[in-house]
């Protein structure tokens, strides 16, 4: 049986994720988050993802992809790669980790599937995608069609924060009444400071002005 009042979250703990768990909140009966392990330097991302779900209320289940991390070298996986402070004038960030989103959400669809879940939520942005191929627009609907012929099931994967940006994200966690637990209690910071971060991580700056933004509105 397929349970259309029920959805699945890919949960990191960050802001974006957070947004969207608050999000399908509003709008599903039951919602399940789906964090994954693969091999991060900061275990604090999922000690945030666990301590929100928590406090949500949301069934929370964590996945080892742990030879994601092993596969290509990245500085969210190594402890020698220092992040990205700005963005490289060719290519995408060292922050890049080839294929996450792909195997995050192929997960999340065979453990949607087992309950009988069809919709699949995740917080990716082609507006703010920052040189993450695997945030973009054609990538999910590409993706969604995989998943549906893989696996003979009508997946449906939303993406609530595709055409907006990080100053209207702020907005939507402010609507949905989690603005100061994704300012206070989220972890976005490429370098695992919890909460405004570090400052200095491509990450916190991107954050950081969407939230000035917003706040210049807001007040």
């Amino acid at each position: 049986m397929r349970n259309k009042d029920q959805a699945v979250v890919v949960f990191s703990g960050g802001q974006d994720s957070t947004t969207c768990l608050l999000w399908a909140k509003k709008n599903y009966k039951k919602v399940y988050a789906v964090s994954f392990d693969y091999g991060q330097r900061h275990a604090a991302e999922l000690e945030c993802a666990a301590a929100i779900a928590k406090k949500l209320e949301v069934e929370h289940t964590v996945m080892d992809t742990k030879l994601l991390g092993q596969l290509a070298p990245n500085s969210l996986t190594r402890s020698d790669i220092a992040v990205d402070t700005d963005a490289p004038e060719e290519g995408p960030p060292n922050s890049v980790v080839d294929g996450r989103n792909m195997i995050f959400l192929t997960f999340a669809a065979v453990f949607a599937k087992q309950r009988g879940v069809t919709d699949i939520i995740t917080g990716v942005s082609q507006t703010d995608f920052s040189g993450y191929p695997d945030c973009r627009d054609v990538f999910i609907k590409s993706l969604n069609v995989t998943l549906n012929l893989a696996m003979e099931y009508d997946f449906n994967l939303i993406t609530p924060l595709m055409w907006i940006d990080k100053e209207a994200t702020w907005e939507m966690a402010d609507e949905l009444g989690g603005f100061d637990l994704v300012r206070n209690e989220t972890l976005t910071c490429y370098n695992g400071v919890k909460g405004d971060g570090c400052g200095n991580c491509p990450s916190c700056k991107l954050r950081r002005r969407g939230l000035e933004d917003y706040l210049k509105r807001r007040n």
